[in-house]
């Protein structure tokens, strides 16, 4: 991950977050926006915060699995704009590392390369979708809203465009740019932005289902299959069959992928080394 080295995250554990939490459950990573008087809309020192997490994530083998979730009735109300046009508002933290360059919400979500799950327990705003267009699944209770309503300000959604392209169809990202109007849950789920709709009292325990069955799985091959889901589509047409097959033959050489094939024939759990 470009925004943060293996080295930087080697200081994880001495830094104190100002507006996110995180929790280690064997290999489920959760980080928890924590900024709820604000809406959870994040600084660009939150965002350092959120990037480093994920950097932390990216880099420690035995994290399989992310879940991002927020305290408060609202997800994430996308960026403070006061914080990011004037740095006197934002909350510095000491503790965390500089980054090797400004941090991009979007860019560090594509460069995780490990299932991430969203838990969207309220309205996501804005730059909120960076958040959760960047994860792998998006589980949110029916009564969410999602909304871009960055015209009503003058504005512009740019970024979000480019997380949302290749979710939702252009007619769709251009209608909710150009209308900045409020979506329902369901409305969210019929075009591709979320996974799946969980009742309140059920979210949670759903999130952790999904969470364990992941974990359970080969990580070597969900992160090299990862890496080429996102690759392949830059290569020429004719040429994409030849490249997945290249990427198979070097998953089908690990570890892994012996464990996998021995473990089955001898009916039991495979020990998944990421190797």
């Amino acid at each position: 991950m470009r925004f943060y080295s293996e080295n930087d995250i080697a200081r994880f554990d001495n830094v104190s977050f100002v507006f996110i939490e995180t929790e280690e459950h064997e290999s489920v990573f959760k980080i928890i926006l924590n900024r709820p008087e604000k809406r959870n809309a994040f600084t660009p020192t939150m965002a350092e915060e959120i990037v480093f997490a994920l950097a932390y994530a990216h880099y420690s083998s035995h994290i399989r699995c992310v879940v991002l979730s927020a305290r408060g009735p609202v997800f994430c109300a996308g960026a403070d704009l006061n914080a990011f046009h004037d740095a006197s508002v934002d909350t510095p933290n000491p503790t965390l590392p500089r980054p090797n360059e400004p941090v991009k919400l979007g860019d560090a979500f594509a460069q995780l390369f490990k299932p991430a799950i969203a838990q969207v327990e309220g309205a996501v705003l804005a730059g909120g979708f960076l958040l959760i267009c960047g994860c792998t699944f998006v589980y949110t209770i029916p009564e969410a809203k999602f909304s871009l309503p960055e015209v009503k300000r003058g504005i512009w959604p740019m970024q979000v465009m480019a997380s949302l392209s290749g979710l939702v169809a252009d007619r769709k990202i251009l209608e909710m740019a150009i209308t900045g109007r409020s979506y329902s849950a369901m409305e969210a789920l019929n075009m591709g932005l979320v996974t799946q709709l969980e009742p309140q009292e059920t979210l949670s325990v759903r999130v952790q289902e999904l969470a364990e069955l992941i974990a359970g799985n080969a990580p070597l091959a969900i992160m090299e299959g990862m890496k080429a889901f996102a690759a392949f589509k830059d290569v020429a047409t004719d040429e994409r069959h030849g490249y997945l097959q290249e990427k198979l033959q070097a998953i089908l050489l690990s570890k892994d992928a012996k464990e996998g094939v021995l473990a089955f024939r001898e009916k039991r759990k495979p020990n998944w080394q990421g190797e």
